[in-house]
């Protein structure tokens, strides 16, 4: 597939916004080994990831994930603002995500929470926990309409049960893992959301699946 057809395929719809999460899990459920994604990784889930990082307007993760994968700030080729949820105030201004970045992340946190000063864009969601739909309205506030969830699972449980994911992009590693690992998504229970498969990529042994919720639209 060219890199205008893989694109076309994993594009957002015009006009409203969206959100996208973005997952690599070994055939068994596992989303890390020894701690990181990364040693579920592939060519083909990189390339998907990069990819999902070029038609997005804002990244979203949790602060979490900020501090075990390591996350840096903004690509320099393409400033694409890295938007973090910290309901405890867990970051500190010494951190790569600040020091090594085109633009300033966005951080959305609580009223409660011991925010040290930060150079960041900072958006208060919430009294003591954030409160999600108002963070991703106030991504929309700022025309940041096309936004990439890259986990961590905690985060995209607290999504899935504010019915907040359109979309998610699954790469399967030909892998079992085993060990004590988390799922995609961890959280409190919700009725089951029924989703729609979209598309179904295949590089070696590794599947790339895209599924879309069924009532959005």
């Amino acid at each position: 597939m060219t890199d205008t057809a893989l694109a076309s395929l994993y594009d957002y719809p015009p006009d409203r916004t969206w959100v996208i999460a973005n997952f690599v899990s070994s055939v068994d459920g596992a989303v890390s080994v020894d701690g990181r994604s990364a040693g579920l990784g592939s060519a083909a889930d990189r390339q998907v990831y990069l990819l999902g990082r070029e038609l997005a307007d804002v990244v979203l993760v949790g602060a979490t994930t900020v501090l075990v994968e390591g996350y840096r700030g903004a690509r320099r080729d393409r400033p694409l603002p890295i938007a973090v949820v910290t309901s405890r105030g867990s970051l500190t201004p010494d951190l790569p995500l600040f020091t090594d970045t085109a633009v300033p992340p966005i951080v959305i946190t609580t009223e409660a929470a011991d925010v040290p000063d930060l150079p960041a864009d900072v958006i208060i969601a919430g009294e003591t926990e954030v409160d999600l739909e108002v963070a991703v309205d106030a991504l929309a506030a700022r025309g940041l309409h096309k936004i990439n969830l890259e986990g961590g699972p905690r985060l995209f449980g607290s999504m899935v049960a504010e019915g907040l994911v359109d979309a998610l992009n699954l790469t399967v590693a030909p892998v079992l893992a085993v060990g004590d690992s988390a799922r995609i998504a961890h959280g409190a229970v919700v009725p089951p959301v029924d989703l729609a498969l979209a598309s179904v990529l295949r590089a070696d042994d590794v599947l790339l699946l895209r599924y879309q919720r069924r009532n959005s639209s």
